[in-house]
């Protein structure tokens, strides 16, 4: 692909793929994606958590081999790590790719594993910004699995947005709660382990905890502190963290 083509600034390319993308739903969003020529190297993130069956078989019907970044923090549920091989089993996801933060950083920084009792937000940036960041380096644009039903902080989620020199791309940012639920009972996807066990947003062990009904779908997500993501996301050309409001 022309480097020129992707080279156009990432404002203009998401307004112009947002467009591409109106109107298709599901797999076909992915499949527009992946073959539209201001989107570059291409590559999905996924936690392999709640909901992110629904986007993994959208995938796998279009583009198995797509590379799947998953971050492995090493501070994962046990379920979330066997749900991750299980499911790249059975969708046939050959293109899974494990992040996982340097050794020598862990030493440094957090050697006895308690950096996140101290500071959420430096053991999130050591387990998965800067990861991720590298992992990342290669591409030109990269897929989640975020929605707009989440919380608040992300009820204006674009379908595609610039994330410093690349694109992310969300297939499904306005998709609802029921049509996550009723999708994966028609095509009778295995869900995660824990969703049954009252976690409707799943994340690393010890900062992740059971939702009461009523509750937002990510209460359980560091409860008790002001913040409601981990920090993968880019904001001026950095990467930082998302404070709740």
């Amino acid at each position: 692909m022309p480097r020129d083509s992707i080279q156009t600034a990432p404002a203009d390319r998401a307004s112009r793929i947002t467009q591409d993308l109106h109107g298709l739903n599901g797999a076909e969003r992915i499949a527009a994606a992946l073959a539209h020529p201001l989107t570059g190297k291409l590559a999905m993130v996924s936690s392999f958590g709640a909901d992110s069956v629904v986007l993994l078989h959208q995938l796998s019907q279009v583009a198995p081999a797509t590379p799947i970044l998953f971050l492995d923090t090493q501070m994962l549920f046990p379920e979330t790590l066997d749900y991750q091989r299980e499911l790249a089993d059975t969708l046939g996801l050959t293109g899974v790719r494990v992040i996982r933060a340097r050794a020598m950083h862990l030493a440094q920084e957090d050697p006895a594993n308690t950096l996140h009792l101290r500071d959420t937000d430096a053991c999130c940036d050591l387990r998965k910004t800067r990861p991720l960041e590298r992992a990342l380096s290669g591409f030109d644009s990269w897929i989640t699995g975020r929605k707009r039903f989440q919380n608040g902080s992300r009820a204006e989620l674009p379908l595609v947005e610039e994330a410093d020199s690349r694109l992310k791309i969300n297939p499904l940012a306005d998709w609802t709660a029921t049509e996550i639920a009723d999708y994966i009972r028609a095509h009778k996807l295995p869900r995660h382990p824990l969703v049954d066990k009252g976690y409707p947003s799943i994340g690393c062990a010890p900062c992740t905890s059971p939702v009461a009904d009523g509750e937002d779908p990510r209460a359980g997500r560091w409860r008790g502190e002001d913040k409601d993501e981990c920090g993968i996301h880019f904001v001026d050309g950095k990467l930082v963290r998302t404070r709740a409001a």
